[in-house]
Formats: C-alpha cells, structure tokens, sequence
C-alpha cells in the first residue's frame, strides 16, 4: 500500500457514494446557506462538497457521513471543460455559490458587473449543461438558489438583483426544456439570511445588523428538503422563505 492509500484509508468518509445513497452536488458548500444545504442533505445523500479552496472543502467532507470533494473555480473556465468529473448518475444539483455586489447604476463599474453575472449567471448555466447527461440519466433535480431580488430590484440593488433575475429565467427555461427528460427544476428564493454576505450588505447599506429581521441558512435548508424529497411525479418550481419581522 502506498503512502497516499494509507492516507485515503485512514479517513473515515468514504471517497464513493454508499451504493444505498443518492448523489448531490451542492456548490458553495464550504460557507453559509450552502453549507447548510450540505448538512441537511448529507443525512440522506452522497454529498460532492463543491467550492474553490481544497482544505475548506476537505473541512466540510469530513463532517458528512457519506461525501467528497468537488474542489472547481466555477468561473475560471466557463466552457466547463476543465470541470472535475461528475459521476454517470447525478440526483440533485444545488446551485448555492453566489455573490453580492454593486451600488448605484451610476457608481458600479463594467467589472463589477461581469463579476456577478459570471458567478450568479454564466457559472450556473456552464456547470448545469456539463451535468445534464448525469442529472438526465437519474431523473434528477437541480435547485437554484435565488433571491428576494429575484423579483423586485430597488435603488443600489440593480447589479445582484439584474443576475438573478437572470438566473430566474435561466431556470424557468430549464425547467420547460427538461420536462420531458424527467428532470425537475426549483427556484428557491430566500430573504435575509444570517450570513457574513449580509453582514457586508447591511454595513454597505450604513444600517445596524440584527440577525432578527433575518432567517437561518438551515430554513433555507430545510426549503430545500422539501423541493428533494417531493415524489417525482410534481415539482417544487418556486418557493419563497422570508424573514417574520421586517424593518
């Protein structure tokens, strides 16, 4: 046995999915809502933990009873021909990673908006049509994880929410596109979520953070537990999860 075989032998998770668990790829796993996500489905599923820094992922995979890493810079090759390989058979694809930037119309640079739309839009699209021959060959689901602003935009919110309203109508597309190859598509759109990106967003915003006016990352979860566990005769399209108390 060599050196490197001692070391995947000794680890307590295995690096293949039980043959009893379904597969799911969660990206974004290493932080926040898609962390979260990862947990809840770990209880049932083969987790591939996706996110860009090895030990981060490596972190999360250890906690989880049956996972590996999906270790991929979404962005850097939008192609999607330098992804990691995926397995023949994928039951649920999680869109998690995202981020939030921008300001005014007036203030926000071009890069800025390429930056978003690349993670929140092209990365999505790239990853999802390099998966369809797998999430096909299950019947599977894939989930996007939108916004609130996935409806409405207001001042200083036209760059974060202009991608996901994209990424709305990317799904909603999907969604009438792989009817007919079984493959179900969910929008879930969360408000406020106790995460550091919304502690970033409301010192942007000038305001005083308090988590009460948010939800947890595991309600954003837990919503999408409901959309998995559906029988795959119906579909979760879009489902919305607010905060009780608003300003």
């Amino acid at each position: 046995m060599t050196n490197t075989d001692a070391a995947d032998a000794s680890r307590p998770h295995a690096s293949r999915p039980e043959a009893s668990r379904p597969v799911a790829l969660v990206t974004g796993a290493t932080r926040g809502i898609g962390r979260a996500i990862a947990a809840e489905l770990g209880r049932t599923h083969h987790i591939l933990v996706g996110g860009r820094d090895a030990d981060a992922v490596e972190a999360v995979v250890a906690e989880l009873p049956s996972a590996e890493g999906y270790v991929a810079d979404l962005v850097a090759d939008l192609t999607g021909a330098s992804l990691p390989a995926l397995p023949e058979r994928l039951d649920v694809l999680v869109h998690s990673a995202g981020v939030e930037d921008g300001g005014t119309i007036e203030e926000t640079d071009a890069e800025t908006w390429r930056q978003v739309f690349e993670v929140n839009v092209f990365a999505v699209a790239a990853l999802t049509r390099r998966a369809l021959p797998a999430l096909r060959a299950a019947q599977g689901l894939v989930v996007a994880i939108n916004s609130g602003s996935g409806f409405t935009s207001g001042a200083g919110g036209g760059v974060y929410a202009g991608s996901k309203f994209a990424l709305r109508a990317l799904t909603d597309a999907l969604r009438e596109e792989e009817r007919p190859h079984g493959v179900r598509v969910s929008s879930i759109h969360p408000g406020r979520v106790d995460t550091d990106m919304q502690r970033a967003l409301v010192a942007r915003e000038g305001h005083e953070y308090d988590a009460a006016y948010t939800i947890t990352p595991e309600m954003v979860a837990a919503t999408v537990r409901t959309a998995v566990d559906l029988p795959p005769s119906g579909t979760v399209e879009s489902l919305s999860v607010r905060p009780l108390h608003r300003r």
